[in-house]
């Protein structure tokens, strides 16, 4: 079943098929991947036994059970435990001793975050906290689509500020005065287009800005 880890659409190993990791593993099918899916309740497996490629119970704390079913063949896998924290904790050890190059870890805390990120996990996911922070962004203030990053860089998609309408971006200097990037520009009833010095923005576009966190959350915030 395992791919080169140059394809596009690398075989993926997803554990824990709760909302979280059905959804993830859902998602993979859908962009083309052949998804194994991993769970150790027989119910969960019977229930999702026709959505992937293979579905099999297991128990993903035991390296030697891991093993029997070729987990140390894939390059990325995704654990998608969360209430249970040792059973997580141990499963991405786990992966991690069988030399799994990415692994993609849920965390219900930050605690947990840390502890997997010190026991192999190479992403760290946590849900609800990020969910959260982006909602609050989108609710609070003019943008229409929020995504920050871990370290302290962010992207958003907002309306066209004051200080930008009827200019050219060099003519605007929005990177020197506010030190965020204009990344593209979307005129109503036509695509975005990638943003150019001599790219003139009007009032009702919108643009999609990347930068510092607080300063695209500053730029943002502009009458």
């Amino acid at each position: 079943m395992a791919k080169s880890a140059e394809s596009p659409t690398a075989p993926v190993l997803v554990i824990g098929l709760g909302r979280f990791g059905s959804s993830v593993a859902k998602s993979l099918v859908r962009l083309g991947h052949e998804v194994l899916a991993v769970d150790e309740r027989p119910e969960i497996v019977q229930k999702f036994a026709g959505d992937f490629t293979h579905v099999v119970s297991a128990d993903s704390t035991d390296t030697e059970a891991l093993r029997q079913i070729g987990a140390e063949q894939f390059r990325r896998a995704v654990v998608g435990i969360g209430t249970d924290i040792e059973a997580s904790v141990l499963t991405v050890l786990s992966l991690s001793d069988l030399g799994v190059a990415e692994i993609w870890a849920k965390a219900i805390s930050g605690k947990h975050a840390a502890i997997l990120e010190r026991v192999g996990a190479t992403h760290v996911v946590r849900p609800e906290s990020d969910m959260g922070k982006r909602v609050a962004h989108l609710v609070t203030g003019t943008m229409t689509d929020y995504i920050e990053f871990d370290d302290g860089f962010a992207i958003a998609r907002t309306r066209t500020p004051q200080v930008a309408c009827g200019k050219t971006l060099a003519e605007s200097a929005l990177r020197q005065k506010y030190g965020i990037t204009v990344v593209g520009v979307k005129t109503r009833g036509e695509d975005f287009t990638y943003a150019r010095p001599e790219t003139s923005i009007a009032h009702s576009d919108e643009l999609i800005v990347s930068g510092p966190t607080h300063k695209v959350e500053v730029f943002c915030a502009l009458p």
